[in-house]
């Protein structure tokens, strides 16, 4: 007798999913699985390729006319309703929506008790492999193109943004033209945080219990430091994925490690021990997550979760900077 409970999970683009009966439309993205950012910016051909994929949903009234789109970025858990709630929102506001499903395709169904089952630096490599493929599609305006992350999505577009990851990606200044990032992870940055002219916004809650609130005010602050637009609004008293709309929740299994240092990344992309100071390419994620839990800032068990009204405030500053950035769409 087979237990339902443990049945495979439907992968996302096995599910059909419609905004005002118009279905999403399943797109492939050729992408890679890199071991760090180093392979990524110096090693480029060792990266093992992979295709990943995600949806494009399209406004109603959309015509012939093209679209600014923007690209959702799902967490450790993979694409929620939440993700399809925000395209839906974007959508209806007139957007074109693509949610990426960086999971499915590498057989990962969360990575909230294991951050890596698949490099950070894959993370983002996806976003810039993804705004490749979405910017060529004839329905869409190209020069008007941005992600939205949330938690480890957020991690990964804030890297894409960065301009010595995405000059190696995608060329010199081609890119994002903003990146929303809800409640990121900020433990790897580089040392040259520049993100040229994408314009930041971070959205996060000062009781989060997954990430440094002020780990990613001092990287918004490098932005800054260093010319580019970033803002960040915290919200007093809002967990992690304080958008979901649903009840707060304990996490049990989720490992988590605030308060570990940052870890930089320097030009050719190899990460710097916090403890060492010096550049090491054979250094991979799960080398620093080691680091973390021996050095005892590892621990098990974090909250998720909205109470009233949140998630209604993240809509409406989402609506926000997505329509200030690229106008409201006609």
């Amino acid at each position: 007798m087979t237990d339902a409970s443990a049945a495979e999970p439907i992968r996302f683009r096995d599910q059909t999913i419609a905004f005002d009966g118009i279905a999403g439309r399943n797109i492939d993205i050729p992408s890679a699985s890199p071991l760090n950012y180093h392979q990524v910016i110096s090693r480029p051909a060792d990266m093992p390729n992979v295709i990943v994929d995600g949806k494009l949903f399209r406004p109603t009234s959309a015509g012939s006319k093209k679209l600014p789109l923007v690209m959702i970025v799902p967490g450790s858990l993979g694409v929620a309703p939440s993700h399809v709630a925000h395209a839906e929102s974007l959508t209806r506001a007139g957007f074109a929506t693509f949610v990426l499903d960086s999971f499915g395709a590498r057989g990962v169904t969360s990575t909230v008790a294991n951050q890596t089952q698949f490099s950070f630096a894959a993370s983002a490599y996806d976003v810039l492999a993804a705004w490749k493929v979405l910017t060529a599609l004839p329905e869409i305006d190209a020069a008007k193109v941005g992600a939205q992350g949330h938690s480890r999505g957020g991690s990964a577009v804030l890297t894409a943004a960065t301009r010595r990851f995405a000059d190696a990606v995608i060329g010199k200044d081609a890119g994002l033209q903003g990146v929303l990032a809800a409640y990121p992870w900020s433990g790897h940055q580089f040392l040259d945080p520049a993100v040229g002219a994408t314009s930041v916004r971070v959205l996060m809650g000062d009781a989060d219990e997954w990430c440094s609130p002020m780990q990613v005010q001092g990287h918004c602050q490098a932005i800054r430091l260093s010319g580019g637009e970033a803002s960040m609004r915290l919200i007093a008293g809002a967990h992690h994925s304080f958008d979901r709309g649903t009840g707060i929740d304990d996490i049990a299994n989720a490992s988590v490690s605030p308060a570990a240092p940052t870890a930089y990344i320097a030009d050719d992309g190899a990460l710097i021990h916090p403890t060492r100071g010096e550049s090491d390419p054979a250094l991979v994620d799960r080398d620093l997550m080691v680091y973390a839990l021996k050095a005892g800032y590892g621990r098990k068990g974090a909250k998720i979760g909205s109470r009233p009204g949140e998630a209604e405030l993240f809509r409406d500053d989402m609506l926000a900077f997505w329509t200030r950035l690229f106008g409201k769409p006609s």
